[in-house]
């Protein structure tokens, strides 16, 4: 846990700190499409690419069986814990390092879970310095109907862990995030 989590919560410190210092003043581009004109800003755009590229991680049979020694721990936590803080996404890059760590499965599991809440701790803790700033009273049912969605999912999913396969889950999360990131990526969100 310390040879990753380590360097995962330092990177993760970097990435979010990063995520939020790129200039995201005026649109990289623009474009009209059924009569409404639609502008992606520079931190949308590279959010969207890189959630498209983890959730290639999970369809892509060769991604899903890309595994590191345990000398690799170090290098694991900063890549996973950077792209945790710069777009929130870590999973993969923490999976792919940890599975052959020799850990057993308790203690996969117990990894993953103090990693991924410490550089999660972390990210948005240097998202919060922004709060004030980005006019998120202004948008509370948002934030709200947001957080209780996730809530809901969270639910339902541990309801229908017992009847589908993790296989199948990954697949519609994957499936799901490219949705959302190409929507983020032209600008509809």
């Amino acid at each position: 846990m310390l040879r990753f989590g380590i360097p995962a919560v330092i990177a993760a410190f970097i990435g979010s700190y990063l995520l939020l210092n790129i200039p995201d003043a005026k649109p990289l581009f623009s474009y009209e499409m059924f009569g409404s004109n639609y502008e992606v800003y520079p931190v949308k755009f590279i959010i969207s690419i890189l959630l498209i590229i983890f959730a290639s991680f999970d369809l892509i049979p060769y991604f899903s069986k890309l595994q590191f020694g345990k000398d690799k721990l170090p290098i694991g936590g900063i890549l996973s814990g950077f792209f945790g803080g710069l777009s929130g996404n870590q999973g993969a890059l923490r999976s792919a390092f940890l599975i052959r760590a020799g850990l057993s499965k308790e203690a996969f599991i117990a990894t993953t879970v103090v990693v991924s809440t410490f550089v999660d701790f972390t990210r948005l803790s240097v998202y919060a310095t922004r709060f004030l700033n980005t006019g998120l009273t202004d948008n509370l049912i948002l934030v709200l109907s947001a957080t209780l969605a996730g809530i809901a999912g969270a639910y339902i999913a541990h309801k229908l862990l017992k009847k589908v396969t993790l296989r199948f889950l990954q697949i519609i999360i994957a499936l799901m995030l490219i949705v959302l990131s190409l929507a983020l990526g032209t600008g509809l969100l």
